[in-house]
């Protein structure tokens, strides 16, 4: 034998000696073929049998449950695994005919084939639908593949791997998923069935709903995929909550339990989980702990989910937390080093890796091997109204930008960082300090003042014009001691005690009672933090992040910027911020410099010097550059916003489409990727050309669209109001009544209103085509809130007394002259299509009404007991103040009180509902 062959042998033994460890370490009993015995262990592994003839030997033989499931081909340290797989396939199926072959697949070969040199294992698992190798940490346990195994026998009908089972998922019940969502589970079910990559990355803006998308992948694949268990990664532990309480709210489509009623969630913990356990949720600092089998603590420890090794970690197998133990890694925007110095933790387990982002940088891209499976930005978020945009307000200070100097021979406090304790020394040299040792070496009190200041002085005028309300804000400082200093300042300058502005740090008392009292008091209007509330914590009435630090990580800025971004209900709006009416933006106020980094992307309002107006009239003369089509989205997105329900119905109607599909298509016009791949597919054109041929192709649906733009405009002046603080008035003349000739003016107006307007309004076409029947509230609402908008600003009410200032006559009592309803609509049209000849309110009309009906049943021999008569001149009373009545209405007040529905059954009989028609019939227009 050679000397190379002789330091080759003893190179594999040394390997074996290395596996029979790692075999031993996830319980193997390792044997020796004479010393044979299957009964000693779940899983045993026979050194050096010989295969069949023209088979060679093996190195190890696997046994699980006394049947042979596999083998492994051990080569010495370092040889390249992939060379040697032809080997083990060989070995694979040379079973000599004395070995029990109970575990062979159709195909006569074992299942589960391994290469391992000591250092490095290489794993096919044969029921894979495409087996192929792939790189394990360590071997697994004999009682994981004996699971397969059994899977493949009791269901022989269904692939007994994730693998197999991720291609026959159910469709996937998108109802109460965002399109943004469904393409990213969608994006992750196809990476998962071509398995092409062993990971998928989600871009998704931050506030899109990544981690509900993940909850929803996390139950399909638990439930229908194969999948046993799934870790859930989050930053901070704190957040580790909020991911918890994501899951317990979690409606599963199908039947519509609670995620946690069918699978245990829990957070992780040290050593070996509980076989229920289906989620864990931790943080990576805690899953390296948990690997070492060291203690992990309950609650939040700053020191341990803040910190971050200098190099990168190794770890050991365990055989508690075993590399099998998940299939499925979820990083939900967890810390940014975990795709660095944390690799080898997040590596350890054999699962396919989802990472969910707002803003991926090349070393995440790198990880995920390029495999973004769905990408959504925060633009097109905002298109959306997922997300509301932003703007970007600059406070600059000479100290801030520059530093400054302390004198030699000035006495000066110095602060104790760990005792607060403080104490004052004499300089005996000037101090220098640079804009970077601001508040960490030094602190200058005034710098922080002056700042404060600033933004109070400027809030209500330049920041948020016209409010009173101190908006949510959220102020970033760069440590704790900064954030102390933040928030006594903050106190002062504004003149308010505690409960005004608190500190929301780990080192805070109760900083999880302060964070909820910041999402939901209306008392408490300022937070100050360092990093706790920097990513992935909601509150959502948030309108203001003030960065009095700089951050240098385009990922972790984003996910601090993007604390302001969340949209939410104007009803819980106004709860907690009782001077706007609905959240439309949020201001990123810079105090630091860090909008200047290059990559901090420009807000979608781009141009804040244009109307809404001027943008329109551009858009219809296809006029408008790239950064005026980003404004108009953001000003359309705002508005969207804003309005009603019904408004929104309105202006979708009028458009054709949803106004949320107008101003995604104007995002998507502006979007880089989009231009390039335009650009892309047409070559020889002009760059401008292509680009101008998006931004024009954008703008069509409102430049072939005066009415919309119209009502646009209408809307927006119905929710804008102008606060004019500099104007001072003087008194020209008083009426007691109208002007005569400004009456005239407005019946005119009116008048035209109607005839212009009379096949567009059904309140309108109803009264003039017939006469009134089949007019519902709803149009007579509908009429009402169009004629209050600009530029008109009417009234029912105005349009009545305009018309009595003309001298039209009034019949009606005197407590209705000049209280007035919407239904009075229905008098105004009924005069001017020539039905009355005078002004009669309508409820007075009904009641008219209603006393012959009465008269009518009494001489035709009906007669109403007193129980009788309370139903019928309560549906009377609807019938004056809502123009109609529907037997849903006797379900509402006043008559559920007496039964509703069923009250009416009983009081009138069988005819409560003919009753009901022959009201409607009888009293209304």
């Amino acid at each position: 034998m050679s000397p190379n062959e002789d330091e080759r042998l003893a190179a594999e033994q040394r390997a074996r000696v290395l596996i029979d460890r790692q075999l031993e370490a996830a319980g193997w009993k390792v044997q020796d073929r004479k010393a044979l015995n299957l009964f000693a262990a779940t899983g045993i592994a026979v050194r050096e049998v010989i295969m069949k003839p023209g088979h060679g030997r093996v190195d190890y033989l696997l046994y699980v449950d006394k049947a042979v499931v596999g083998v492994i081909e051990a080569k010495p340290v370092g040889t390249p695994l992939a060379g040697v797989e032809w080997q083990s396939a060989m070995y694979a199926v040379g079973l000599p005919d004395d070995v029990r072959k109970r575990a062979l697949d159709p195909e006569g070969r074992l299942p589960f084939v391994f290469e391992a040199s000591g250092t490095e294992t290489h794993f096919t698992n044969g029921f894979d639908p495409a087996p192929r190798a792939r790189r394990v940490f360590h071997f697994p346990m004999p009682e994981t593949l004996g699971r397969t195994i059994r899977a493949a026998s009791d269901h022989p009908d269904e692939a007994p791997t994730w693998r197999g089972r991720v291609n026959s998922l159910p469709v996937l019940d998108e109802t109460y998923l965002r399109p943004a969502q469904i393409d990213a589970v969608k994006g992750v079910e196809r990476s998962l069935r071509e398995q092409r990559f062993g990971r998928s990355l989600v871009q998704m803006a931050t506030g899109a709903g990544k981690t509900y998308a993940a909850v929803t992948e996390a139950y399909r694949l638990l439930k229908w995929g194969g999948f046993s268990r799934v870790l859930f990664l989050v930053d901070r532990n704190n957040l580790a909550d909020q991911t918890l309480g994501e899951f317990q709210n979690y409606r599963t489509p199908d039947d519509g339990r609670r995620f946690t009623e069918l699978y245990n969630v829990a957070k992780l913990t040290r050593g070996e989980m509980p076989d229920s356990t289906k989620v864990a949720i931790s943080t990576i600092q805690r899953v390296f702990r948990a690997i070492k089998n060291e203690d992990v603590p309950e609650g939040d420890d700053p020191g341990l989910d803040d910190f971050t090794p200098e190099t990168p970690v190794d770890v050991a197998y365990n055989p508690d937390l075993p590399p099998e133990a998940f299939d499925l890694v979820i990083v939900d925007e967890a810390h940014r080093s975990i795709y660095g110095v944390w690799r080898g933790a997040l590596e350890y387990f054999d699962a396919h890796v989802i990472g969910l982002t707002a803003t991926p940088g090349k070393q995440t891209f790198g990880f995920f091997q390029q495999n973004l499976v769905s990408e959504y930005t925060y633009a097109e978020s905002v298109a959306d109204g997922v997300n509301v945009d932003f703007d970007i307000y600059r406070i600059k200070t000479e100290i801030t930008e520059n530093g400054s100097t302390i004198e030699a021979g000035t006495f000066v406090p110095k602060v104790n960082r760990d005792t607060r304790a403080v104490k004052i020394e004499k300089l005996d040299a000037d101090l220098d300090y640079t804009k970077s040792q601001l508040d960490r070496a030094v602190t200058a009190k005034h710098q922080i003042r002056l700042v404060l200041e600033t933004f109070r002085d400027r809030l209500f005028t330049e920041i948020f014009p016209g409010r009173r309300t101190v908006p949510k804000t959220l102020i970033f400082a760069k440590d704790d001691n900064h954030a102390e200093e933040i928030v006594q300042t903050v106190r002062e300058v504004f003149g308010k005690g505690n409960d005004f502005a608190a500190k929301v740090t780990y080192s805070a008392k109760d900083p999880k009672g302060h964070l909820k009292a910041f999402r939901t008091s209306p008392s408490l209007r300022i937070a100050v933090t360092v990093d706790m509330i920097a990513t992935g914590t909601d509150v959502k009435p948030l309108e203001c992040v003030l960065f009095m630090r700089d951050v240098r990580s385009a990922q972790y800025f984003e996910q601090m910027k993007g604390r302001g971004a969340r949209t939410l209900d104007p009803a819980t709006f106004r709860a907690v911020t009782d001077d706007a009416a609905a959240k439309t933006r949020f201001v990123l106020v810079d105090a630091i410099g860090v909008t200047e980094h290059d990559f901090v992307e420009p807000p979608l309002n781009r141009d804040r010097s244009s109307s809404l107006k001027k943008l329109l009239d551009k858009a219809a003369t296809l006029n408008l550059t790239e950064d005026e089509t980003a404004t108009l989205a953001a000003r359309l997105a705002a508005l969207e916003q804003q309005v009603t329900p019904a408004e929104r119905a309105e202006l979708d109607a009028v458009a054709g489409q949803s106004l949320r599909a107008v101003v995604r298509a104007l995002v998507d016009a502006v979007n880089p990727d989009t231009q390039a791949a335009a650009m892309a597919a047409e070559p020889t054109r002009e760059p401008t050309e292509v680009i101008q041929y998006l931004l024009d192709a954008a703008i069509e649906p409102l430049a072939a669209n005066p009415e919309l733009r119209t009502r646009i405009i209408e809307l927006r002046r119905a929710h804008d109001q102008v606060i004019d603080e500099v104007s001072r008035d003087s008194l020209v003349d008083a009426f007691g009544v109208i002007d005569p000739e400004a009456a005239r003016v407005t019946i005119e107006s009116w008048k035209a209103y109607l005839a212009e307007h009379r096949d567009e309004i059904s309140a309108i076409q109803l009264m003039f085509d017939a006469k009134g029947r089949g007019i519902a509230f709803g149009d007579v609402k509908e009429l009402a809130e169009r004629i209050k908008r600009p530029p008109h600003n009417w009234t029912v009410g105005y349009i009545w007394s305009a018309y009595l200032s003309l001298g039209v006559e009034y019949r009606g009592s005197a407590e209705t002259r000049d209280r007035h309803t919407s239904t009075d609509l229905i008098s105004l049209l009924r005069y001017e299509t020539g039905m009355d000849d005078a002004l009669v309110p309508y409820a007075d009309v009904v009641e008219s009404r209603y006393a012959n009906w009465l008269a009518r049943q009494e001489q035709s021999g009906a007669s109403f007991g007193e129980s009788q008569r309370w139903w019928l001149d309560k549906m009377m009373q609807i019938i004056a103040a809502s123009a109609g009545i529907t037997a849903d209405d006797l379900d509402n007040a006043p008559f559920d009180e007496r039964g509703g529905v069923d009250g009416a059954l009983r009081d009138l009989g069988d005819a409560a509902g003919d009753v009901l028609e022959d009201l409607n019939r009888e009293l209304t227009a």
